[in-house]
């Protein structure tokens, strides 16, 4: 399966911005005290483009659909992509608007609080898709739902006129920071073949009373062959389909790996690359999510969430090690 080639390219459509990582030990005091921290690392932001990066270091051709300012993290985040061997051709600089930015302070556990600058953020459009776009891809997938303001009310013809193409889709929609986790987004998964989320953000779309719930209701809103995949942090994930008669599950992880985490930064997103490039090289689910969990697991060994994203070799690897329970 290594030797074996994805069927064909990735399209990513949503937000770029830079990430701030600085990882603290105690608390921030205000009050103008400077307080000394372990680390700062300047690197690529935003769940959409960690996601495309991830997908390009496993070796498929990958395009991302985005909006960056004209400025310094514009021009920053521009030679990372490329760098990193994503298709920036739909890419659009737009001179009025800041590049977005977020600024993670982390803790030696893992746990992170996000403080965003929107900018561009949110600025990408359904007509920043062309139809060669469309023509030229196997898979659409668009990230941070919630931030994607001003693709909201165009998503569902977007994803409408993928599938009308032949191109499978998948969504993740991240966290909602108004946490009122609408913004039509169950409207999308008539639509949507493959949905990320983690336990809040599941149970928050659906208002199910527990995660288990809200699969089953996602599933029944989705199309026959739709799989969720629900990310769990330190534990892994699930991926659940319907079979004939009932809700199908597997579960995926890795045994602990304390010892080797950096960070958690992206570790959800490049999972997602890692689950996309699995259904691009024609995987099973069980596979799929073993090799999704191993890129996820892989990235937290880095500083940031594109520091340590696997290359395909090193993913089938710790694929191998990792547990897979029905």
């Amino acid at each position: 399966m290594t030797g074996h080639e994805p069927r064909g390219r990735l399209l990513v459509v949503g937000e770029l911005c830079v990430d701030l990582i600085i990882e603290v030990d105690d608390e921030i005091r205000f009050g103008q005290h400077e307080q000394i921290v372990p680390r700062t690392t300047l690197t690529m932001g935003s769940s959409s483009a960690i996601t495309a990066c991830g997908a390009a270091a496993l070796g498929v051709d990958t395009r991302l659909i985005s909006v960056r300012g004209d400025d310094t993290f514009g021009r920053f985040l521009d030679t990372e992509l490329r760098e990193r061997r994503v298709d920036t051709a739909g890419v659009r600089v737009d001179a009025a608007l800041p590049t977005g930015a977020s600024t993670h302070l982390t803790r030696p556990n893992g746990d992170r609080a996000i403080l965003t600058s929107m900018g561009s953020i949110g600025t990408v459009r359904a007509a920043d898709v062309t139809a060669d776009d469309l023509a030229s891809a196997a898979h659409l997938h668009v990230g941070s739902y919630f931030l994607q303001h001003d693709l909201h009310a165009e998503a569902p013809a977007l994803f409408r006129a993928a599938r009308a193409a032949g191109v499978t889709t998948s969504l993740d929609g991240n966290f909602d920071p108004d946490e009122r986790w609408g913004s039509g987004i169950l409207d999308l998964m008539p639509h949507v073949d493959v949905f990320f989320g983690n336990e809040e953000e599941l149970t928050g779309i659906t208002r199910a009373d527990d995660i288990d719930a809200a699969i089953a209701q996602l599933l029944a809103a989705m199309p026959e062959s739709a799989v969720v995949v629900a990310k769990l942090g330190a534990d892994g994930a699930v991926a659940a389909w319907r079979s004939a008669e009932d809700i199908e599950r597997i579960r995926a992880s890795v045994p602990p790996l304390d010892s080797d985490l950096v960070d958690t930064v992206g570790a959800g997103d490049t999972l997602a690359a890692g689950f996309l490039t699995a259904r691009l090289l024609d995987m099973p689910v069980d596979d799929a999510i073993a090799f999704a969990v191993a890129c996820g697991t892989a990235s937290t060994r880095g500083p940031g969430g594109v520091g340590a994203q696997p290359d395909r070799v090193t993913a089938f690897a710790l694929a191998a090690q990792t547990a897979v329970v029905r």
